[in-house]
């Protein structure tokens, strides 16, 4: 086919499909260029269309970058990527920290399966500082209502479309799947926009803002002369705290399986009175400081401020939490502006019992929390749901995302399409001594494929050499007998330990 013919076509199948006309060209004859034409897409502007050849086990695709403009103020960046052996699904991907995520490393698993994978920036462009900057936010409410939800909205809206013009015909199905951020973005997408997606996951959800105000007062335990710990320290508490609970699931080996079922006292390894701080014990200053970061905490209303952190976790907290005094920031926190009325306030003085119920009535809470248990008109389309998160995370709690399941279950009921998946020994969306490599679109994809809901999905820690089944909740993997590398000696089974209560 020559070039004049072959524009032709694209043309001609590019018009069909704006017209719905059954008869427009498949999507592998499609100009991928034609994709940028005016008015084909909604508040859209895409400003880059082409090809990218087959590399890294995917397909190759048509890669549209552009910008959805819902008022002269939202600038929503997008990257939809459409592989030539779609398999008739889209992949929403969420971000992390106060961003979206628009790499190709992130829509690489999706492509590899065949899935149109639709990303967005979160409505504004990566800071240099990274992803936990907040000058984005500065006097731009539209920023705000972007990032809290209309993003990752218009990012399933938009992209869908153009998934479905691209192929010229309609799609099969729309899965979202991310982790943190992207896990709110997920929850945020089933509460109050039940349509978008068909089946999301969500893992370690950052969904309201308790994780920020758990972060103001963790800020403060170990940042005191008297109370800050030494990377020795760190390493006794956690392995005194290993040495008494790490065999309670039957197998020593370097996991806690049920961190709720473990006790130990920072004060067992308290100093003498008297004595000086040391590597080979704790201050009565840093054992309260450990035993504060333990406990949780509730606000006057009764409801949960915080989650006190997993024992068995310790190694992992410092991503975080400071352990030692640090310098005050020299960017003030926006959020907090949007949190507290001040770009700047006196955290010193945030009393988490008093001041919890006032943050989470604000403006900006209201946009930004995807708290609503309420998830029927998500489920009752056919909608899943799979939750999961490390049991040793440090930033969101898992006993918050397990409190958030429980009141989803009690209001839709026992058989809803939900599932939990709390993965022992594993820290914020990645790593720790557990089995932290599991993939989760393979266990959503079985699941839409067979309609029936996993109870196991495979999981790995290649850099220890050991395989663990991870259970759907509330059963978790227990030893019965054989290799202790290996999941088949493993069995999945209730704990009789009691979580933490709801929030």
């Amino acid at each position: 086919m020559g070039k004049t013919t072959a524009a032709m076509v694209a043309a001609a199948a590019m018009g069909a499909a704006m017209l719905g006309h059954p008869g427009a060209a498949k999507a592998d004859e499609i100009d991928c260029r034609s994709m940028t034409a005016a008015g084909l897409l909604t508040d859209t502007r895409i400003t880059s269309a082409h090809m990218v050849a087959a590399a890294n086990g995917a397909a190759s695709f048509c890669e549209l970058k552009g910008v959805i403009s819902p008022n002269a103020k939202s600038h929503i960046g997008v990257v939809f990527r459409l592989p030539d052996n779609w398999n008739g699904r889209v992949l929403g991907i969420g971000g992390g920290g106060w961003e979206g995520n628009i790499t190709i490393e992130a829509a690489q698993p999706g492509l590899a399966r065949g899935y149109a994978t639709l990303q967005t920036d979160g409505g504004h462009e990566r800071a240099t500082t990274g992803a936990f900057s907040t000058a984005w936010a500065k006097d731009n409410p539209d920023a705000v209502t972007d990032f809290s939800w209309r993003a990752v909205h218009l990012t399933a809206a938009v992209g869908k479309t153009a998934a479905a013009r691209y192929y010229n015909k309609p799609l099969a199905l729309a899965v979202f799947q991310g982790c943190s951020t992207g896990g709110r973005m997920g929850l945020m997408e089933a509460q109050r926009f039940p349509a978008d997606y068909d089946a999301i996951i969500a893992g370690a959800p950052v969904f309201t803002l308790q994780v920020q105000i758990s972060g103001i007062v963790r800020r403060r335990f170990f940042t005191t002369p008297r109370s800050a710990l030494s990377d020795a320290q760190i390493k006794l508490i956690n392995d005194k705290v290993l040495e008494a609970c790490d065999g309670l699931d039957g197998l020593k080996d370097g996991i806690v399986t049920d961190p709720r079922a473990c006790r130990w006292d920072p004060i067992a390894i308290q100093c003498q009175r008297g004595a000086p701080a040391s590597d080979g014990c704790l201050t009565s200053d840093q054992a309260g400081a450990v035993r504060r970061a333990y406990a949780t905490v509730r606000s006057s209303d009764g409801k949960v401020a915080f989650y006190g952190l997993s024992r068995s976790g310790e190694l992992g907290w410092s991503a975080f939490i400071p352990m030692r005094p640090q310098a005050e920031a020299a960017a003030p926190n926006y959020i907090n502006g949007l949190m507290y009325g001040d770009t700047d306030p006196a955290l010193a003085r945030f009393d988490p019992e008093k001041d919890t119920s006032t943050v989470r009535a604000t403006p900006f809470a209201k946009e930004y929390e995807a708290g609503d248990p309420d998830l029927r008109p998500f489920l009752a389309r056919g909608g899943k749901l799979l939750l999961w998160h490390g049991f040793d995370d440090p930033a969101p709690s898992p006993y918050g995302t397990e409190a958030y399941y429980k009141q989803v279950k009690d209001i839709a009921g026992a058989d809803s399409a939900v599932r939990l998946f709390l993965a022992p020994g594993v820290y914020h969306c990645r790593g720790g001594p557990g089995a932290h490599t599991f993939d989760t679109l393979a266990a959503m994809d079985g699941w839409i494929d067979s309609g029936k809901a996993p109870n196991v999905i495979p999981a790995s820690n290649p850099e220890k050499g050991i395989t663990r089944p991870l259970c759907a909740w509330p059963a978790l993997a227990f030893y019965r007998e054989g290799d202790p590398n290996a999941a088949a000696s493993f069995a999945c089974r209730v704990s009789n330990v009691r979580t933490a209560s709801a929030n």
